[in-house]
C-alpha cells in the first residue's frame, strides 16, 4: 500500500516552533512535488507550503518568513519547519503529493496532524 503520514504536530505557545514531517510509504518522494495544506474548523482549506521534485519552494503568504520546508529524499520525507508560531496557524496539516506545485490536483493525501497554538 502506498501512503503518507504526517507527524509532528501537537500543543505549542504562540512564539513556539514545531517541526512536522511527511514520510511516504510505498512509493518514492524523489521526483514528486509535495505540498502542505491545512484547515482549521469553519474556514477554507489554505495552501501553506510547496517544494517540488527539484527542490523549488513557495509559501502562502501568511507563513512567509516563519515557515520552511526540506526534503531529506533518503528518508522519503519531507518537512515543515514552522517557526514563530501563531495561535491564527491552530489546524490539521496534511500533506499531498502533486504532479508539480502549480497543479491544482492532490494525488496521495495523509491523515493529517493537528497543530494548535496558544496565545
Amino acid at each position: 500500500q502506498v501512503h503518507l503520514v504526517e507527524s509532528g504536530g501537537g500543543l505549542v505557545q504562540s512564539g513556539g516552533s514545531l517541526r512536522l514531517s511527511c514520510t511516504a510509504s510505498g512509493f518514492t518522494l524523489d521526483y514528486l512535488a509535495i505540498d502542505w495544506f491545512r484547515q482549521a474548523p469553519g474556514k477554507e482549506r489554505e495552501g501553506v507550503s510547496c517544494i517540488s521534485g527539484g527542490g523549488s519552494t513557495s509559501y502562502a503568504d501568511s507563513v512567509k518568513g516563519r515557515f520552511t520546508i526540506s526534503r531529506d529524499n533518503a528518508k522519503n520525507t519531507v518537512y515543515l519547519q514552522m517557526n514563530n508560531l501563531k495561535p491564527e496557524d491552530t489546524a490539521v496539516y496534511y500533506c499531498a503529493t502533486k504532479a508539480i506545485c502549480a497543479s491544482s490536483h492532490s494525488g496521495i493525501v495523509g491523515q493529517g496532524t493537528q497543530v494548535t497554538v496558544s496565545s
